[in-house]
């Protein structure tokens, strides 16, 4: 049986307008979301904070946490019950008990890195994790342009978590997602290219199809 990609449109949305903009232009299609969230701290950006976020019933909703003290984030994100919390090896705090607290309410979680943190150096953080991010882009920011290099983590992360699912956000578009795919990441997020997109709900059609495309991925 061929491998299946998921295909996650993600949320960077800086007020609760655009944040409802996001959610009615995904809600048609989509069936896993990222929702990204930003502390200004962590990232020189803001968002909406877990507080004002929400999400139709039956959705899949992974909670990408760009903060830089998740301690101060866990109350709100179990009571929200994501299908996952996704916190970054940079915050400075050890994720092992999070990820613990997190676990015990039925909260999948997963760690995130950014392009200079090599996997060998989190490799506790990454045995336990659920799910592992390769982040690819620029923190905070939607719209930059995809670091094919960071694909070599790939084969690291599974040699330390073979059960780990894979995850790539930053830059994805027409024009790498299948290499992305083929790389052996298993949930692909994308931001500018559906935000931007005229008819989202087909980009993100043409996007699958991209992915399941077999064969040499040419340049």
């Amino acid at each position: 049986m061929a491998r299946v990609v998921e295909i996650c449109p993600t949320i960077l949305a800086a007020t609760p307008d655009q944040y409802k903009a996001f959610v009615m232009a995904y809600q048609s299609f989509a069936k896993r979301i990222q929702v990204d969230i930003v502390d200004g701290q962590f990232a020189p950006s803001f968002t909406v904070p877990e507080t004002g976020v929400w999400w139709p019933e039956g959705w899949k909703v992974d909670v990408h946490m760009m903060v830089a003290k998740p301690s101060e984030h866990m109350e709100i994100l179990e009571q929200l019950k994501p299908n996952m919390v996704i916190f970054h090896a940079e915050s400075g705090e050890d994720l092992l008990p999070h990820f613990d607290r997190l676990k015990e309410k039925g909260i999948k979680c997963g760690v995130a890195m950014v392009k200079s943190t090599y996997p060998g150096d989190i490799k506790e953080t990454i045995e336990a994790a659920d799910h592992v991010l390769i982040f690819a882009g620029d923190l905070g920011k939607q719209g930059g342009v995809a670091d094919m290099l960071q694909l070599e983590k790939v084969e690291i992360i599974k040699k330390i978590n073979m059960t780990a699912e894979i995850g790539w956000d930053g830059g994805a578009n027409m024009k790498n997602i299948r290499a992305i795919a083929h790389a052996g990441v298993d949930v692909i997020n994308v931001g500018a290219t559906l935000a931007t997109a005229d008819d989202p709900a087909a980009m993100y059609e043409e996007m699958v199809k991209e992915t399941d495309r077999r064969g040499v991925v040419l340049g």
